[in-house]
């Protein structure tokens, strides 16, 4: 993990863990973020990402953190295996992390007669229909938000309802109280739904740490990314939520040919928009389901209608 100093923001390898104590930056990425290369070089001073690092280093700094973690800078990008140790490893430095500040450029504060502050915009900000900041929302246990001005504007345990509201995501998942992995493979799958990323293969990417999964990073592989996820799902898991999903969704039905079928894995986390609710019957929590060679084997009750076999998936 490469930290970067809030001081000298000189950048620093620490390849053993524990890492020392430090703050991570959660954000929507913009049009003039400072790379790696070009931290290290001292370029790009005269940038708003440059702004943005600086500025967060220096809150950090004020709460006492010697390091601190920015995913434009923090990453050399140039290199696969870095990119891809960094990206497998993400859920678990944001969970690792001291505190998260959430900086939402398009959001503002206004300072109300009690001294409070109210941000009218919050629940409209970019940063909520992101991939990638669903697991900076949930991993970190300390999370903080923060305007286009940098004024504190709450944090998790305290808008945790509205959180709830906005994403999805169970407040019980939010506080810690409960698991992500004890939830439901199609409700995780549904906190995704409406989310996007700018490379297609992302949508699966950012989805490992929520699963708990280990994948080789494929650029290039298109929609193949999120097929993989699922497999690499069912590989450890028996919940067969994960084929609760709807291909409508995507489009309505009468843009589909007559003979259209579709696979068993689903397309994209937009299928699982209507899935929230679903989850796995216990007492068929140990039904197998595998990947093979020819395909994916399931035991599952049938039942043949005269024309057709009906398979019935173990949830409700």
């Amino acid at each position: 993990m490469r930290l970067l100093n809030t001081e000298t923001l000189q950048l620093q390898q620490f390849d053993q863990e524990p890492f020392p104590p430090y703050a991570i930056l959660s954000h929507r990425w913009g049009d003039q973020e400072i790379p790696f290369q070009e931290l290290e070089a001292g370029l790009g001073k005269d940038r708003d990402g440059y702004q943005k690092i600086t500025t967060f280093c220096a809150q950090a700094r004020d709460r006492g953190f010697e390091w601190a973690w920015v995913d434009t800078c923090g990453i050399d990008k140039t290199s696969s295996a870095e990119l891809s140790e960094a990206i497998n490893s993400m859920y678990k430095w944001y969970e690792q992390s001291a505190v998260c500040f959430v900086y939402l450029s398009d959001v503002t504060a206004q300072v109300q007669p009690d001294g409070s502050t109210y941000s009218p915009d919050f629940d409209n900000s970019c940063w909520f229909t992101r991939g990638w900041t669903l697991q900076e929302l949930i991993a970190p246990h300390s999370v903080e938000f923060y305007s286009s001005d940098w004024t504190h504007i709450g944090d998790k345990s305290s808008r945790v309802d509205e959180l709830s509201r906005i994403t999805g995501v169970d407040a019980g998942v939010l506080h810690g109280a409960n698991p992500v992995r004890a939830c439901s493979v199609a409700r995780i799958m549904s906190w995704a739904s409406k989310r996007v990323t700018t490379r297609k293969e992302d949508i699966a990417y950012c989805l490992l740490g929520l699963f708990g999964i280990h994948m080789p990073l494929l650029y290039g592989e298109g929609d193949r990314a999120f097929i993989r996820l699922q497999e690499e799902t069912l590989k450890q898991s028996s919940d067969q939520s994960l084929f609760a999903w709807n291909p409508l969704v995507e489009k309505p039905y009468w843009d589909y040919p007559d003979d259209f079928r579709c696979g068993i894995f689903a397309p994209s986390p937009a299928c699982f928009a209507d899935s929230r609710d679903i989850v796995p019957l216990r007492e068929f929590w140990d039904t197998e389901s595998a990947l093979t060679n020819r395909g994916v084997r399931l035991r599952m009750p049938f039942k043949y209608t005269g024309s057709m076999f009906l398979g019935f998936l173990c949830c409700e």
